[in-house]
């Protein structure tokens, strides 16, 4: 149809149009708009030490820790220390009655006597061959019976006094003031906390390079920001069949007071440290099957780069390949991204603004 010059083709399906002046009148799709910039954070790659750990978990315990029984019978009189006490080496503990062992120490006392006057009179009389050899060596042994029974006697007298055998800490108290105790019942438990050791048990190849006196470090399960340090005391000379583990004993070194034996430490043992390696905060590394990348940040682009990565330890990985000291790598906001992908840095790993 033709309706003033102009040609109107009203064919269904087409949408277009011409004008006379020949321009097309075809609608034009809008526009994509330009993609927002992702938010990034950053940080630089920097040279620095960083090492490999041996790995384990233990717990700390007291290396000497003992309990205390009873070496005599008797009531309870005296209770000086309770549980959490410090002690020293000889200090009394409990003081249990004496007045049965002080009259054991005299009936045995006077079995002695009675036993050496027999046997004065049985060498004599063995002398003048009125006794026997027999007779003689069986006053003789009864002599050494009563001896013995004496000793023992004026021993279980001592052990009424109950002391300590080294310094330390009473953990547990079990004994209870006025309680009549047997021989062999337990009355309280003491540890030794200087030194506390960690009993770690590490693979037989994981222990061929370690040395006693080698530096370790330790922290708390519980609150992993409580460090100290350690060092090897001990590997021991064996290899458990059962297990192929060694034994290797770690001492703390001045752990902080809160550290309690019983404790849930990790132990980490210095295996290998490299002095100038390139590092960049573990967050930087995506790791993607057998690859791992970072993003580089050049102008307003982030640019992925495969990488090749060495040691690791907490928050921190080494590059062996594929990055320099000083480059900028994103460490957050990476899910976003793709090779050549506009960014805006909100803030770098000293917490800069852009």
């Amino acid at each position: 149809m033709i309706a003033g010059g102009i040609v109107v083709l009203a064919a269904a399906g087409f949408g277009s149009y011409s004008l006379a002046n020949g321009s097309t009148g075809k609608t034009k799709p809008d526009e994509k708009k330009e993609k927002e910039p992702a938010s990034v954070a950053v940080a630089r790659a920097e040279t620095g030490p960083i090492s490999a750990y041996i790995t384990a978990t233990a717990n700390l315990v007291a290396e000497q820790e003992v309990q205390i029984l009873a070496e005599a019978e008797g009531k309870v009189i005296e209770l000086l220390v309770e549980e959490g006490s410090a002690v020293t080496k000889g200090q009394k503990l409990f003081q249990i009655e004496r007045e049965a062992s002080a009259i054991a120490v005299e009936k045995a006392d006077l079995g002695l006597r009675n036993s050496s006057a027999n046997l004065e009179r049985a060498e004599l009389l063995w002398q003048q061959k009125l006794l026997s050899t027999q007779e003689r060596d069986k006053a003789r042994f009864d002599r050494d019976l009563a001896r013995s029974s004496l000793t023992e006697a004026r021993y279980r007298l001592q052990k009424t006094d109950v002391v300590a055998p080294f310094a330390g800490r009473i953990t547990v108290r079990k004994a209870q003031l006025g309680q009549t105790l047997k021989l062999g019942e337990e009355l309280l438990v003491l540890a030794d906390f200087d030194p506390l050791v960690a009993r770690i048990f590490l693979p037989e190849r994981e222990v061929l390079d370690l040395r006693v006196g080698q530096e370790a470090q330790l922290a708390l399960k519980a609150r992993e920001d409580v460090r100290f340090l350690g060092r090897i005391r001990q590997i021991s000379p064996v290899v458990d069949t059962a297990s192929g583990t060694v034994k290797v004993t770690v001492e703390a070194v001045e752990p902080p007071p809160s550290v309690r034996p019983g404790t849930f430490v990790s132990v980490g043992i210095v295996r290998e440290t490299r002095p100038l390696a390139v590092l960049v905060p573990r967050t930087a590394v995506v790791r993607e099957l057998q690859e791992a990348y970072v993003y580089v940040t050049e102008g307003n682009l982030a640019k992925k780069r495969v990488v090749e990565v060495g040691l690791e330890d907490a928050g921190r990985l080494e590059i062996t390949r594929g990055l320099e000291a000083g480059e900028q790598v994103v460490t957050s906001g990476q899910g976003a991204l793709k090779d050549q992908a506009p960014i805006k840095i909100a803030s770098d790993r000293k917490g800069h603004s852009s």
